[in-house]
């Protein structure tokens, strides 16, 4: 028989202030990563064609960089959602609660301006124009049509947002499922966000995060804030599609052959009379072994502390001419009683695979 493990003391959960500060500073650190590497290195210096500015490659690298980096550091407090559509996503895939979400959203929109301003202040100490130029050009707000990098239309916009938001989903679920190894579930966020991004950028600018887009649009000016609700719905709803989803596909289980409902039957099983050849209740009694105690119907304790002496009946003390004439057979062994089966020692201390945690 093996026993479970004494219980392990679970560590102290954050405070709710200490995790909207968690979210508010891992979204400051995207939307600096991102606004700034595009503001100051895609184009190194004024001229566009200076071949040391790292391009939309670095800019996607610094973004899936900064995901993973915050996830390291500020996932063990909250999570590590930093975007409103990561957060109704998981929402909707019954990971998070949804009380929580409105707090968890208004928290990231504030790092995401926090972060979109600073870059800004920077920019601000700058040549002569740069900030101007900076925003005149969108500061790396999302777009379509005219503002699309590569004037793409609102449909393809859409499908983009939809699509690579539900697929981003769909990897954050799936590495911080309870099966995975969670060790290594930011640095494929990380990489997935990073690849996602080289197919989006040149189309819209890459959103795939409400928060990140409002960050950007606030200061561009009103071209971009007028396109900015394709990139709050379309994001949000590529989340929320991807968490309904994976709830219904993807976390349905079942009990391992062996599991509590085996055991379950096996116990029932055990309790019911055997039908192998045992026998019937009704059936005579065989005949007590030697020296053992002979079983009389109940009768009357004695008024006195002393017990009787033992009744020998006639055909207990001499033997039938029947039984001198031919010896008797021995009368058979009564079969041993099913064991009953109890979780914990047939099938071990920790409960079966496949059990819903």
């Amino acid at each position: 028989m093996s026993y479970p493990d004494a219980p392990q003391p679970a560590p102290p959960l954050p405070h709710t202030s200490a995790k909207l500060l968690a979210e508010a500073a891992g979204t400051f650190l995207l939307v600096f990563a991102l606004t700034g590497t595009a503001t100051f290195s895609a184009f190194f210096g004024i001229e566009p064609s200076n071949p040391l500015g790292v391009g939309f490659l670095g800019v996607a690298l610094a973004l899936g960089l900064a995901v993973m980096i915050g996830a390291y550091a500020f996932g063990p407090i909250s999570g590590g959602h930093f975007n409103p559509a990561v957060t109704l996503g998981l929402a909707a895939a019954r990971r998070f609660a949804w009380r929580e979400v409105p707090a968890y959203i208004a928290a990231q929109l504030v790092g995401a301006i926090a972060g979109a301003a600073a870059v800004l202040a920077i920019a601000s100490g700058g040549p002569l124009g740069y900030l101007e130029r900076t925003l005149v050009d969108g500061f790396a707000s999302n777009g379509y049509g005219e503002l699309s990098p590569n004037l793409f239309s609102l449909f393809s916009v859409i499908i983009v947002e939809v699509v690579a938001t539900a697929l981003f989903l769909f990897v954050i679920l799936g590495v911080t499922h309870a099966r995975a190894n969670a060790g290594f579930a930011p640095i494929a966020i990380g990489l997935t966000l990073t690849v996602l991004l080289l197919v989006a950028i040149p189309i819209d600018n890459a959103s795939l995060n409400p928060a990140r887009s409002l960050a950007t649009a606030v200061f561009a000016g009103t071209p971009w804030l007028v396109q900015l609700w394709v990139f709050l719905v379309f994001p949000s709803l590529g989340g929320l599609i991807a968490g309904f989803v994976y709830a219904t596909l993807f976390d349905r289980e079942t009990t391992a052959p062996g599991g509590p409902a085996a055991v379950g039957r096996l116990e029932a099983a055990a309790a019911q009379p055997s039908n192998s050849g045992a026998p019937a209740a009704s059936a005579p009694v065989p005949a007590a072994a030697p020296g053992a105690p002979v079983a009389s119907a109940p009768r009357q304790a004695p008024a006195t502390s002393q017990a009787p002496p033992p009744v020998q009946t006639p055909a207990a003390a001499q033997p039938s001419a029947s039984s001198t004439a031919a010896p008797q057979a021995p009368p058979a062994a009564a079969p041993a009683p099913s064991p009953t089966i109890h979780p914990g020692t047939a099938y071990g201390s920790t409960p079966p695979s496949g059990t819903k945690r």
